[in-house]
């Protein structure tokens, strides 16, 4: 059996209030380009609250996304390299989603991976997967 290569595809954005749009048409774009229509809709969602978090916290002037395709799944990683500021999900009323919360419910997986450089944390990625 072989493996099946991934494909990946990246872009990195100044952070404006302009952010998330650009990343919800990146996304878009992408999976529309290896045929997965399916999970533009979720994606969309779950990469506009990763990067409005970033784009709110402020304290980075670039943001980047990587979309990665293997059989039958998609992730998608924002990062940012502000180590010094986890991500934590604020709590949600009772009759909406908020932040990181919505994405956790649309995605199959989620979670937050350090960057590091050497022995050094240099900033962190918010990811998600979604499956066909």
């Amino acid at each position: 059996m072989s493996a099946v290569a991934a494909e990946c595809y990246r872009m990195t954005v100044p952070v404006a209030p302009g952010t998330a749009r650009l990343a919800r048409e990146f996304v878009t774009a992408s999976l529309v380009a290896v045929e997965r229509r399916l999970l533009i809709e979720n994606a969309r969602v779950c990469v506009s609250d990763a990067v409005a978090h970033v784009v709110r916290q402020g304290r980075v002037r670039e943001v980047s996304v990587e979309l990665t395709v293997k059989e039958g799944r998609v992730v998608v990683a924002v990062r940012d390299d502000d180590p010094g500021r986890p991500p934590w999900p604020r709590s949600a009323g009772a009759d909406r989603a908020s932040g990181l919360a919505l994405m956790r419910r649309l995605a199959h997986a989620s979670g937050v991976t350090w960057v590091w450089d050497g022995l050094s944390i240099v900033g962190k990625q918010v990811w998600f997967e979604l499956r066909e």
